[in-house]
């Protein structure tokens, strides 16, 4: 029997995001929008909270971080426990804190993209030593978007030091964060099993900040530009095994996305659902109600079109909370974690975007917060896999054929 409420262990979590988003993240959210690059002082104080909550919980943190403490945990588990844990906790969390503001939760310190990919194959060593920082995420590059296979970044090994050589764009968190996550080839020849993630700290000789973009949405939280010119790091600052493994691929650092790609779609989850209850509140205001007692073919077509967005966004959500509840478990999730972010990302953008349209004047207005969400909206169906990748992906795998088999 599948149990759909809210496990009982994790609902303070949740309450305490969704009194976060609405009592923190929504009275400034357009103030930081219209600020872009300014730093959100008011997170300080919150991001206190958060890793007060990821130390003191069995793993059941409010954000990326939260995952590092519950990888410590699981070797003393049963196998055969069921477990509710930091993937599915941070799942909660996130959509509550994006249906205050996404590009707000993007900047909280200390929970950046990079953390999950820490807390995803760190050792415990490497996890005692990046624990406690704010990582950003460094993948895609001016000739390799979505195909992260293509990446041009290479890392050498000389002596105990890896020399790092690449430029990267759009690292979300580029310039406040206090490492990057870097992905780099350790040979271009051998294409995806050369392909390896390093931890570059903050201030590393040859790691420079090149610009922060301006952008459509998610104005709150920064991306940068940032090149490395022979930036040299310790030898144990790779993520994984340094030894390439031909037959296996580039699995190790793909196990990120299987943590990140269900996050990226809980921030979905949480734009679209910021938009459709405005909507309905603004609606009502005009006597528009949804009304459940009726059939759907007895009521108005804006009725219709409302109930059709809560059944999409419910079932992006059941994706979503799947796809983390295997990763809590060990259950290979690839297939699930790519769903979730392909259903997510497509419906939180389309949502947003009928939102707008059918509120009319208030939707386009920048008086109203549903213009930025449309805006902020998008980049969730980009991000972390395009919607065409993640369709690549689920093909590839219930097929069984190889990238090089369908392309």
């Amino acid at each position: 029997m599948i149990w759909l409420e809210i496990p009982k262990s994790l609902k303070p979590l949740a309450d305490m995001a969704q009194q976060v988003g609405a009592n923190v993240f929504r009275p400034i959210s357009r103030k930081y929008d219209a600020a872009e690059h300014a730093y959100p002082k008011e997170l300080d104080a919150l991001a206190s909270l958060m890793n007060g909550m990821n130390a003191a919980g069995s793993g059941a943190g409010a954000g990326a971080a939260a995952g590092a403490k519950d990888k410590k945990a699981k070797k003393e588990r049963d196998p055969n426990e069921i477990i509710n844990g930091a993937n599915l906790a941070t799942i909660l969390g996130v959509e509550q804190l994006c249906w205050g503001d996404v590009g707000l939760m993007l900047s909280i310190p200390g929970q950046g993209l990079g953390n999950a990919a820490i807390a995803a194959v760190a050792t415990p060593e490497q996890l005692e030593r990046f624990g406690d920082k704010w990582a950003a995420m460094a993948i895609t590059e001016p000739s390799a978007g979505s195909d992260s296979a293509a990446i041009q970044t290479t890392a050498r090994l000389d002596g105990d030091e890896w020399v790092i050589n690449g430029e990267k764009i759009f690292v979300t968190a580029g310039e406040r964060a206090d490492a990057v996550v870097v992905w780099a080839t350790l040979d271009r020849n051998l294409g995806r099993a050369a392909i390896k993630s390093f931890v570059v700290e903050k201030g590393t000789p040859g790691m420079e900040l090149i610009r922060l973009d301006k952008k459509m949405g998610i104005r709150a939280s920064d991306t940068a530009v940032l090149s490395f010119s022979d930036c040299r790091i310790p030898k144990e600052n790779i993520l994984g095994s340094p030894e390439i493994d031909t037959k296996k691929g580039f699995a190790g650092v793909m196990q990120t996305f299987d943590n990140t790609r269900p996050m990226v779609a809980a921030m979905a989850i949480g734009v679209g659902r910021a938009a459709l209850e405005h909507t309905r509140t603004l609606l009502a205001k005009e006597g528009i109600e949804v009304r459940y007692d009726q059939g759907v073919k007895s009521g108005s077509a804006i009725e219709a079109e409302l109930r059709r967005m809560e059944a999409e966004l419910e079932a992006a959500r059941l994706l979503t909370l799947k796809a983390a509840w295997m990763a809590d478990n060990r259950r290979p999730n690839s297939v699930e974690a790519s769903m979730s972010k392909a259903k997510a990302g497509r419906t939180g953008t389309e949502i947003a975007l009928r939102c707008v349209e059918l509120c009319g004047a208030a939707g386009y207005s920048e008086d109203d917060l549903l213009e930025k969400w449309a805006r902020d909206a998008k980049i969730l169906d980009i991000f972390e896999g395009t919607q065409q990748i993640q369709l690549l992906i689920i093909a590839r795998r219930l097929l069984g054929l190889t990238s090089a088999q369908l392309r």
